[in-house]
């Protein structure tokens, strides 16, 4: 097998991890960014800990000391890796629900704005066309699905597109760091800069998905007001389980919206005549109860690919092998990279010219054990690379290509 430059990551590194992860034993696979593969020692971790909790409890006082450590220290984790203190990570099911509880607790006027990027996931904009329904306000779209250059081209036209869209209404801006269909790097920072300057000071929200777990975030998500992201795709953690870094103004100023008795500051008994019924940080949008055993799955993943490198030394490993694949794409007839330049990140799109839809060229690949995805808008295809990708898989995945 042909491994490969590693980029500061050692070969033992990079497919130490590709071995711990069945997943990978039986099909060439390129769908990190919809799902990673589970390595088997955080399978491990999550019987582990399933075990204890029925050991202790699984409802008795000797139990709560332990469920209470497995939160802590996940929501520790977790905000380490955002850069952010504990009390600003809410611990999530998944990034919808991350960005959701908080935004709808958002302090809205008849008649604000929302800026949504024209790249978001259904599931937020959804959410957001429902709220701007039920509380009479308007929607207004960022467009940046035409940016396909490189970065520094890029950053300047989100924030000049911001400066063109935004008005004096524009209460929220929803851009995700990385855009699930392009594979573009938004300047989530410098757009939260843009937007402090502006006299509404518009909360912004991220949709964090394609981010956490390939790309460096701390700078992302200390700057956001609400970053949400899961565990479950380039984390290589279970699914179920996610977290959404907050704003110290989000905590100050938005209500709880989805409650239950992890919302509330005194969980032991109803009290109709409290005004100060929630807790103060983030842990006043996480609701009830929740699967106990997924967080060892999850920290048992992030120390994974800590040990194989730090989190910029895997983002170049990633670009490596993105733009391996780019360029080899670049090459075959029919065959167009959305990108004009090799990707900043994992997310390599490309469309096909002829009549048959991506969906039957995934079927086509699939039966050949290459799994990549179609998507609708922009129509096309998606592949991703990760640091446990082989350049025997992009050369297999080329070839195949280039026989449809």
């Amino acid at each position: 097998m042909t491994h490969g430059l590693t980029h500061g990551l050692t070969h033992a590194d990079a497919y130490s991890l590709r071995d711990l992860c069945p997943a990978l034993a039986n099909k060439v696979y390129f769908n990190y960014g919809g799902q990673g593969p589970l390595p088997s020692s955080s399978l491990e971790a999550i019987t582990a800990s399933w075990s204890r909790i029925q050991e202790l409890g699984p409802f008795t006082a000797d139990v709560w000391p332990f469920i209470g450590t497995e939160v802590n220290s996940t929501r520790r984790l977790l905000a380490q890796c955002c850069g952010v203190p504990p009390h600003r990570l809410a611990l999530t099911e998944n990034v919808t629900s991350g960005c959701v509880l908080p935004l709808w607790g958002l302090p809205f006027a008849e008649g604000d704005r929302l800026l949504i990027g024209d790249c978001e996931h259904p599931g937020v904009v959804s959410a957001c066309v429902e709220l701007a329904r039920r509380q009479n306000l308007a929607i207004d779209v960022l467009p940046v699905k035409h940016l396909r250059g490189d970065q520094a081209h890029c950053d300047a036209a989100v924030l000049e597109a911001i400066h063109q869209t935004i008005t004096p209404r524009t209460r929220l801006v929803v851009l995700s760091h990385l855009l699930w269909n392009t594979g573009q790097v938004m300047p989530i920072a410098a757009v939260a800069d843009q937007l402090n300057q502006h006299p509404q000071q518009p909360f912004l929200l991220v949709d964090a998905a394609q981010s956490f777990g390939q790309i460096p975030i701390d700078e992302a998500a200390a700057a956001a007001d609400i970053y949400a992201f899961t565990g479950h795709k380039w984390a290589c953690g279970p699914e179920g389980l996610g977290g959404v870094a907050l704003s110290e103004r989000v905590l100050e100023e938005a209500a709880p919206t989805v409650i239950g008795w992890r919302s509330l500051r005194d969980e032991s008994k109803a009290d109709l005549n409290s005004s100060d019924l929630f807790h103060h940080d983030s842990r006043r949008f996480e609701v009830a109860t929740s699967c106990v055993p997924l967080m060892a799955g999850l920290r048992s993943s992030l120390q994974l690919l800590d040990q194989t490198g730090s989190a910029q030394q895997r983002w170049e490993r990633i670009r490596t092998l993105s733009g391996m694949l780019w360029q080899a794409l670049q090459g075959l007839e029919r065959v167009t990279p959305l990108l004009e330049v090799p990707p900043a990140s994992g997310l390599v799109s490309f469309q096909i010219t002829g009549d048959v839809p991506p969906v039957e060229h995934v079927k086509q690949l699939g039966a050949q054990g290459l799994w990549i995805r179609d998507l609708a808008d922009p129509s096309c295809l998606r592949a991703c690379t990760h640091i446990t990708t082989t350049e025997d898989d992009i050369n297999a995945l080329v070839a195949a290509i280039s026989a449809l």
